[in-house]
Order: structure tokens, then sequence, then C-alpha cells
């Protein structure tokens, strides 16, 4: 079994336990699976003022149609 190495006053993200050098940001792989699930299903977004073009709208209702 690996030795987990921690990370010097780092918290996980998802958990807030210590960060481990191994999954840095994260405590272990279920905390960055966990985070890649919500990339994923775009659980983060980025804000913007940008406005989308109809091309970008269209194809995105496309998508969804399928």
């Amino acid at each position: 079994m690996d030795k987990e190495i921690p990370v010097l006053n780092k918290k996980c993200p998802i958990c807030g336990k210590p960060a481990v050098l191994e999954y840095q940001p994260f405590c272990s792989k279920r905390c960055a699976d966990v985070d890649l699930n919500r990339w994923f299903n775009q659980g983060y977004v980025v804000h913007t003022n940008e406005v989308p073009s109809v091309e970008e709208i269209t194809a995105e209702l496309s998508k969804k149609e399928e």
C-alpha cells in the first residue's frame, strides 16, 4: 500500500480533509472523481457577459434533441 504524503496547510476543496501529494489538491481519488464528475455534468460554471451567437445556440439545441 502506498504511503500518502500530506500537503502542508492545504485542504481538500471537496471535503476539507488534508490534501495528499498523490491527489493534490484533493485528499483521495474519490474526491478527485467527485470534482471531475462536477465538471462533466456542468456543475461548475464560469459566468460571462458574452452573448452566444445564433450558431452556438442552434448547435446546443440540436445536441439536446439527439
